[in-house]
């Protein structure tokens, strides 16, 4: 049995970010899938493995960790399989740039759909949209990141940051061919850094995996079918 079991939807979404890291590792994990996952949710807080309120829910067997929130799990993994910098400057970057992570995609859902978009609202929200970008261009930039190379905290290979970054753009702009065109513009860096991250092999396998398990499929639910709508007409 792999040390790993995740609990998360059967989506792209939050969950990916763990998959990512858990990949890039090497490190086997088991999907729980959408039953368990939404029975655990539902059920008694003194059988949870951890008390929580929705996934991602990650579970280390052999240490006996159980840990929920994106941000906390990816700071473990990133412990765990030495993906963090030891500097900690650096290490607080890390954890600022995965919980910016977690924002674009809070923003992007709308608070995990409390409102649907429409034409005016996603007009709206573009700027927003590119100045995200920009916050990763600016970071990458002070810290040597080119268009052609370089990592968004330096070093000499990818770490929690750059994973995460790839996960998230490169996700989103697969599925959302038009976010991907303003990446393109307003995150050019940004962008290759994503492409190059992504093609890393455990990274590419698992974006194979997850078109064959997924689909089309992001977020789910009827704010990813308003965000079709608007990018549709982009």
């Amino acid at each position: 049995m792999p040390n790993y079991t995740l609990y998360y939807w059967a989506a792209p979404f939050r969950g990916q970010f763990v998959r990512a890291l858990l990949a890039y590792g090497g490190e086997p994990w088991l999907e729980a899938g959408d039953e368990a996952t939404s029975a655990l949710m539902e059920g008694a807080l003194e059988d949870m493995p951890v008390p929580f309120m929705g996934p991602p829910v990650l579970v280390d067997h052999a240490a006996g960790v159980a840990l929920s929130q994106m941000p906390a799990i990816l700071l473990y993994l990133g412990d765990r399989l030495g993906l963090l910098p030891e500097d900690p400057g650096r290490r607080a970057l890390s954890i600022k740039v995965v919980n910016d992570a977690n924002d674009v995609i809070d923003d992007l859902t709308l608070d995990g759909g409390r409102q649907m978009w429409t034409e005016a609202r996603w007009a709206a929200f573009v700027p927003r949209l590119r100045k995200w970008m920009g916050l990763w261009e600016e970071l990458g930039r002070r810290h040597g990141l080119t268009p052609q190379s370089g990592f968004l905290l330096g070093g000499l290979a990818p770490g929690v940051v750059d994973i995460v970054s790839a996960t998230l753009w490169s996700t989103m702009s697969e599925r959302f061919p038009a976010i991907g065109a303003i990446l393109d513009d307003a995150g050019p860096m940004t962008a290759n850094l994503a492409r190059r991250v992504s093609d890393v092999p455990a990274l590419a396998d698992l974006a194979v995996r997850a078109r064959r398990d997924y689909g089309d499929l992001y977020c789910g639910g009827q704010i990813e079918q308003s965000l079709r709508r608007v990018l549709g007409s982009q």
